[in-house]
């Protein structure tokens, strides 16, 4: 990890060697000096992350060298910092610091901070080569020479042996999967067939797979069988022979002769021959390496016998990759749920007396030290045993309960809990460390959004650019990757399968908040931990009072992140800027703000500002100054006219600033954009700009958009007639644009989007909101369109004929009055993918007509109020993957056509899970009611206090239109 922390800093100091060389006149030497010996420590300190990863291998000499480079490592950061802070306070305010070097070379001579730095990095290149001589010195040839003593420096047993031996009365909640596995293994295809579990470390792979392996359904099922136990490091040769030897052991036979001095290719040679014409069943448990089936395929021949392969791993590329040459069954292995994991406590924490159960004085405390587990297993199991050891008393139990986090730490008990989590982070990539141990930023249980993570991790730096892809696909491989890896769990998806959320395992979070530590990587601020002494660069505030950050004068922290704050900050404001000068990112979402300091623009690194959902109204002009900001979001604030400095911010890539009345009904004054000045066309790195307000700026400000040439996503509102036709020949120019949302000045102002003859070919996202003579006829022409919503519209002709055939489009919107036609007709073929379908405030529609083999894919249906639609919709029968059917506020004659005993509609749906009759209540908000599947009447299942507010359209769109109404 301190090789992460190096490489970061060498990345830093490049730029500044070639592209600011003339700046650094008189320590340039020094400078290099310092990359030079830093890229030479660079690959000492890979040895040392890898010795320290085995921490009962690491002596306190190589920790207490790594510690001392990642403290150098942190003045050089600060020091560049500052220097450049200094240098940009002192210079002209002119636009780009390239510009600002090349004008004032000649008067820095005789700045101060360039005498300042100067004696820094002497003193700082000093220190990096003593660094550098002590660890040629050491050549880490003291590991295990030194004392071993350390709290972190715990031997620990391996809990996986343990699984491999569990009577079956000892393992609890696998029968499902169980039976799900020997299903795969012994039926389906008679070609060879890879079945992999997949799943967090301590899930409990190793023991579903033994059980599995073990049953005797099994073992009568194939010739020959055998385990082999693979981990991260593997002998290929030794694995493929003691492979052949166990099925040789299997039907009593000897080993092929040779073997034991075979090399890799006649070993395989000789595995391929002996299983040629059997049926073999083979698990390799926990395989961490993608390459690992490249290599082990050629020994497993694939015959007609049906041969199996069953593949534990905590990382789904791993099972992907076998695809390539076989027929692959993934089984995501799930936590335990929580009657299993209390069964599963209770068997472990009271194994011996009270007969297996918890006494009730214990009950809940030990429900909430179960939560921390969240059905893990391996950590289910070591705590319950930990318990058994301890009295049964409060006492006792709230001090685990209160210390787990450390106990994870020194326990040797936990020892192996600790470790089985660890390896998956020692296992990372060094591009992908920074960002996993960013997540423990955030506080306990909280789902993060993934747009606002990826973000923050471009802001800090961790994401290194690739060819042909922005920072924000990279970052989303990264994501995706950790996801993959079982290290990040998912929290929500949208309906198109991108994850909208994600979360830590609260086990993990706990290691993750040690490393930090043990790191200097962040330091977390909470009730529970307000004091903090140390080096760090980023800060997390968790339910503190501000009055503690006062504290923190002329600090170093970079990153600052904000949660759950109560009280008014405005004393805390006052001297922000001085404690807090080096920031890159500021995170106030949520906070209780109401203004920004006048002069935030002295902020120079400021590369991430989010004053979301906050009461601040106005952003002063200094904010122009934010020459590395990449982005402003003002989604929620007060903050509706944004000065003319804005297009000095010339990195800018998200600019998110618009307000959502959630407390009247959805319309198009309920949400508001903001006033952006001319100019806006100079931001060419921007990405996202949503909303814009077209009724200030014109048909100027219309034009400057399509300057804009990496845009993604754009929001405009009150298009009018004037701004119309610019606006069409601006979207023409977005070749990048991937969504797009307008509204019109008013319900009756006409849309007209036809002379758009060559639209963005990559759109994914469209919606209109306003009335439109006719549906733009490039629309059924996007072959990547996933979501498309049409409102207030007045469509006389359908719309579904022209869009039936839109090959991957899986949300469809048409409400408040999209369509004033008395029938919808879906067509036998039609929308093949389609998976929601919201069909709300048609007025006029009589009819909805489903042929057969329309919608094959729809998941759930919304309809209502549709006053002229009187009963429910011939062809839902149709529907066989509907899981949802909502409809809201429709007559008493729609409703007693659902009756369960007399209803002449009730069949219709009689297939459907879940059937919801939502109902106005005031006029903010619907409450719902479930249909009672056995008896003819419905019932309530909502309290008053759940209404949710019925402009519910809007909402859906921004969360994946997930519903709106109480449910």
């Amino acid at each position: 990890m301190a090789e992460t922390i190096v490489s970061s800093l060498i990345d830093r100091l490049f730029p500044l060697l070639t592209q600011e060389a003339k700046l650094l006149r008189g320590i340039h030497g020094e400078v290099a000096d310092i990359k030079d010996e830093l890229e030479s420590i660079q690959s000492f300190l890979k040895d040392a992350d890898a010795r320290a990863a085995a921490e009962e291998d690491s002596s306190e000499g190589v920790k207490t060298w790594v510690k001392q480079v990642r403290e150098v490592a942190f003045r050089i950061d600060v020091a560049v910092d500052r220097y450049l802070l200094d240098v940009a306070q002192h210079g002209p305010h002119r636009r780009g610091f390239t510009g600002f070097v090349h004008k004032t070379t000649h008067s820095l001579k005789t700045l101060k901070p360039r005498h300042k730095i100067a004696s820094e990095i002497e003193e700082i290149k000093a220190s990096v080569q003593k660094i550098k001589a002590r660890s040629e010195r050491y050549g880490f040839q003291s590991t295990g020479q030194g004392s071993s003593s350390g709290a972190r420096n715990v031997r620990w047993q391996d809990p996986r042996m343990a699984s491999l031996f569990l009577e079956d009365v000892d393992v609890v909640g696998i029968e499902s999967p169980k039976d799900e596995l020997i299903g795969w293994l012994i039926k389906g295809d008679p070609y060879r067939t890879v079945v992999s579990v997949v799943g967090m470390g301590g899930l409990g792979k190793t023991t579903l797979a033994k059980k599995v392996y073990d049953h005797h359904m099994i073992r009568e099922r194939f010739d020959c069988h055998a385990w082999i136990s693979v981990s991260q490091s593997y002998n290929m040769v030794d694995l493929v022979r003691s492979m052949v030897k166990q099925f040789c052991e299997a039907r009593k036979e000897f080993p092929p002769e040779g073997i034991d001095s075979a090399d890799k290719t006649s070993l395989i040679s000789k595995a391929r021959e002996y299983l040629q014409g059997k049926r073999y069943v083979v698990v390799f448990d926990d395989v961490w390496g993608i390459d690992f089936w490249g290599e082990i395929e050629h020994a497993l021949p694939d015959n007609t016998k049906g041969p199996r392969i069953l593949i534990t791993t905590r990382k789904l590329d791993v099972a992907n990759f076998c695809k390539k040459s076989s027929c692959v069954k993934v089984h995501n292995l799930q936590p335990l749920p929580p009657n299993k994991a209390w069964e599963l406590f209770c068997k472990r924490a009271f194994q011996f007396e009270l007969g297996g159960h918890c006494p009730p004085i214990l009950e809940k405390l030990s429900h909430d030290i179960l939560e921390k587990c969240e059905g893990l297993p391996l950590a289910i199991v070591a705590i319950g045993g930990i318990l058994s050891t301890k009295d049964k008393t409060l006492f006792e139990w709230q001090k685990l309960h209160d210390g787990l986090g450390s106990e994870l730490g020194i326990n040797p008990h936990l020892a192996g809990v600790s470790k089985i989590l660890s390896l998956s982070f020692e296992d990372l990539p060094y591009r992908l460390k920074s960002c996993f141990l960013y997540l423990g930023m955030y506080p306990e249980d909280y789902s993060i959004s993934c747009v606002r993570l990826i973000r923050q991790w471009i802001a800090e730096g961790f994401v290194k650019a690739k060819e042909g892809k922005t920072f924000e696909e990279v970052a989303e491989e990264y994501l995706t990757e950790l996801i993959h890896r079982s290290l990040v769990q998912v929290s929500e998806v949208n309906f198109d399968g991108k994850v909208r959320k994600c979360r830590l395992h609260d086990l993990f979070r706990e290691i993750v908040l040690q490393k930090m530590k043990d790191l200097s990587f962040c330091h977390v601020l909470s009730k529970q931990e307000s004091n903090f002494e140390g080096l760090t660069r980023r800060m997390s505030v968790d339910r503190v009072s501000y009055d503690v950050l006062k504290g923190f004068e002329d600090t170093y922290i970079h990153s600052l992140l904000l949660f759950n704050l109560d009280d008014s900050p405005k004393s805390f404001m006052s001297t922000f800027l001085v404690d807090f000068k080096l920031l890159k990112i500021m995170d106030f979402e949520d906070a209780p703000l109401d203004c920004i300091p006048e002069d935030v623009g002295v902020l120079f690194h400021l590369r991430y500002l989010s004053l979301r959902n906050t009461e601040v109204k106005i952003l002063p002009k200094s904010i122009g100054k934010l020459q590395n900001l990449e982005t402003l979001n003002l989604k929620q604030s007060l903050v509706y006219d944004i000065a003319v400095e804005i297009s000095k911010l010339c990195k800018l890539r998200h600019l998110i600033a618009y307000y959502r009345n959630n407390q009247i009904e959805f319309s198009l004054a309920r949400e508001k954009g903001v006033k952006i000045p001319k100019g806006v066309g100079s931001l060419m790195y921007l990405q996202k700009l949503y909303h814009v307000d077209l009724n200030h700026g014109g048909v100027d400000l219309v034009k400057e958009l399509g300057q804009l040439s990496q845009l993604r996503k754009l929001g405009v509102k009150n298009l009018s007639k004037e701004t119309m036709s610019s606006l069409c020949i601006s979207i023409e120019k977005m070749s990048h644009l991937q969504s797009l949302d307008i509204s019109s000045i008013s319900e009756d102002e006409i849309i007209d989007l036809q002379t758009i003859s060559s639209p963005p070919q990559c759109l994914q996202c469209i919606y209109l909101k306003g009335c439109l003579e006719k549906l733009p006829g490039w629309i059924p022409k996007l072959q990547h369109l996933v979501r498309l919503g049409i409102f207030w519209s007045r469509l006389n002709e359908d719309p579904l004929k022209a869009l039936q055939n839109l090959p991957n489009l899986l949300e469809l919107d048409i409400s408040n009055q999209a369509y004033s036609g008395e029938q919808l007709h879906f067509r036998t073929g039609g929308f093949p993918k389609l998976r929601l379908l919201t069909l709300r405030y048609l007025d006029e529609l009589k009819s909805l007509i489903i042929d057969e083999g329309a919608l094959p894919l729809l998941e759930k249906l919304e309809i209502g109020p549709c006053p002229k639609l009187k009963e429910v919709p011939f062809g839902i029968q149709h529907l066989r993957n509907l899981k949802t059917l909502e409809f809201y506020d429709m007559s008493k004659e729609f409703e007693e056509s659902l009756n369960y005993e007399v209803g002449p509609c009730y069949w219709i749906a009689e297939h459907i899970p879940v059937i919801l009759l939502c109902y106005m209540v005031g006029t903010r908000g619907f409450r719902s009611k479930h249909l009672e599947r056995s008896k003819a009447q419905i019932i309530n299942q909502n309290d008053d206090h759940n209404t949710n507010d019925s402009g519910n359209i809007d909402a859906s769109i921004e969360k994946g239109k997930q519903s709106s109404s109480t449910q």
